[in-house]
């Protein structure tokens, strides 16, 4: 869980949508040093540059876009179009909008978007929660992980590990998000942006860094309730909307 290119085009098409922020500004934040190509977007099957379709969500008349990512089991957020939820799953990350939704498929040069028109489908319910209930399940998750990790013997555990989980203490808001972005958001984001490269860390190993299959299956069922916290909280970070 490390780059979100489908919640930088849900915040930056919202805020342009919603006449927070220019055109010119939402597409050199989301471009970045790569090309974005855009293909099957409504009236224009073709791949096309993002600018090309971001412009064109306005025409679609989207209002806003929000971040889904969906995980084996757990596909809510997506609308029931055939084709969606396979690549939404592959991805781990949607930009879903009234209109269209919007799959990135990021390589070392290219982030390749495939676009599923909803033709009439019905939007699927937006599925995260409040910013104050996704920063609360991080404090209890990180709590819960860190004490159960910690009484766990594991043979190639990282040293690591321990100090980023006391550097959460310290505010480091999320960078490259609109500048009117609720605060309380940047700093769940970096807090989940931070946890994200903890998990990463602690299950590198797995199978083989734990002594048994026992003390894996602990970690696992340690880290699990806090890896759902933090995509969670980046859902909700990157869907929210300032007041």
């Amino acid at each position: 869980m490390h780059d979100f290119p489908a919640g930088r085009l849900a915040v930056w098409a919202t805020a342009w949508l919603s006449g927070r922020t220019s055109y010119d500004e939402a597409l050199d934040a989301l471009t970045g040093a790569h090309a974005h190509l855009v293909a099957g977007m409504p009236g224009n099957p073709e791949a096309a540059p993002l600018g090309t379709a971001l412009a064109a969500l306005r025409g679609l008349g989207e209002r806003r876009l929000r971040l889904v990512l969906p995980v084996p089991g757990d596909v809510r957020g997506l609308p029931a179009v055939p084709g969606l939820a396979p690549a939404g799953l592959e991805a781990g990350q949607a930009a879903v909008g009234d209109r269209v939704v919007l799959v990135p498929r990021p390589g070392p040069e290219v982030v390749a978007w495939t676009a599923f028109p909803l033709d009439g489908a019905a939007p699927a319910p937006p599925v995260e929660g409040t910013l104050r209930a996704a920063s609360g399940a991080l404090d209890l998750a990180v709590g819960d992980a860190a004490r159960t990790l910690a009484g766990l013997d594991l043979a190639r555990w990282h040293p690591e590990v321990p100090a980023l989980l006391a550097d959460l203490a310290r505010p480091k808001p999320a960078p490259g998000l609109p500048a009117d972005h609720d605060p309380l958001a940047l700093s769940v984001l970096g807090r989940a942006q931070r946890l994200a490269a903890v998990l990463d860390l602690a299950t590198s190993d797995a199978p083989g860094g734990a002594v048994n299959r026992v003390q894996a299956s602990a970690r696992d069922a340690a880290l699990r309730p806090l890896s759902d916290a933090v995509r969670d909280a980046v859902v909700a970070a990157y869907n929210a909307i300032p007041r």
